[in-house]
């Protein structure tokens, strides 16, 4: 039986690419599938050639290997530039949509801020861009491109005004869309002195009538979104050091 799949140079089909990858690196078929969220059947008939594999299930590949299975066929204007990872619309098109965002509120008190974050595809600047809407505090709602380097698995959502950098690194989606990790930004303090500080945070797909704003201890809706928020740690996504660790020369 032949071998399916497009392959880069036109010579080895994408089957022969990835069991070479497999015995260089020596991976388990299961391994990759693992890392590329694949199912292990998909993979192997992909690999025995029992079944042409699909655009997504390729780029999946690319990404969990780091190399490249398919021709450069991809239209001008639907790959990001290099310094936000250089991938392509397709690739990305699958994070797109509204999600509920969810972050310690910065008063403290045990209190949630709800919010919504918007990821859509930027046209005219050749990537994924967000946008913070439904925010209490509406004059400091973020905006800016969307990072997603092969390298290390995450997602950067970058905000630069005037060189002033606001970052949330957060987990690839998982099966049901959520990503989780830690925003690192800026606190008023005394006075009007702004401080560093960095939290924990959740993005869940919006599913429409989710309670949004200050969410109190005492809401119906605090239990079910500090569950939530309690995964970017407890799940180790994310991990806060909270005192000094020693240096070791």
């Amino acid at each position: 039986m032949s071998e399916t799949g497009p392959s880069p140079d036109g010579q080895r089909p994408a089957a022969q690419i990835i069991r070479d990858e497999l015995a260089r690196r020596r991976l388990s078929r299961a391994q990759l599938a693992a890392m590329a969220k694949v199912s292990l059947s998909s993979l192997e008939k992909l690999l025995s050639g029992q079944r042409t594999p699909t655009e997504q299930i390729l780029i999946r590949l690319e990404q969990a290997l780091d190399i490249k299975l398919r021709h450069d066929s991809a239209m001008p204007g639907q790959i990001a530039p290099e310094w936000l990872g250089s991938y392509s619309r397709a690739a990305v098109q699958w994070m797109e949509g509204a999600y509920l965002t969810l972050r310690p509120l910065s008063s403290g008190g045990g209190s949630i801020y709800a919010y919504v974050t918007e990821v859509q595809w930027d046209a005219a600047q050749c990537c994924l861009a967000f946008r913070e809407r439904e925010r209490l505090d509406g004059d400091y709602a973020q905006s800016g491109a969307v990072s997603v380097p092969h390298q290390t698995g995450h997602v950067y959502l970058v905000t630069n005004r005037h060189g002033q950098y606001r970052m949330a690194i957060l987990s690839r989606p998982l099966i049901r869309g959520e990503m989780f990790g830690i925003l690192a930004t800026l606190q008023t303090g005394r006075g009007s002195q702004l401080l560093p500080v960095a939290a924990p945070l959740a993005l869940v797909p919006l599913a429409g009538g989710e309670k949004l704003g200050r969410i109190a201890e005492d809401m119906a809706e605090h239990d079910a979104y500090a569950r939530i928020l309690k995964r970017a740690v407890e799940e180790d996504f994310a991990r806060l050091l909270t005192q000094a660790q020693p240096v070791h020369p």
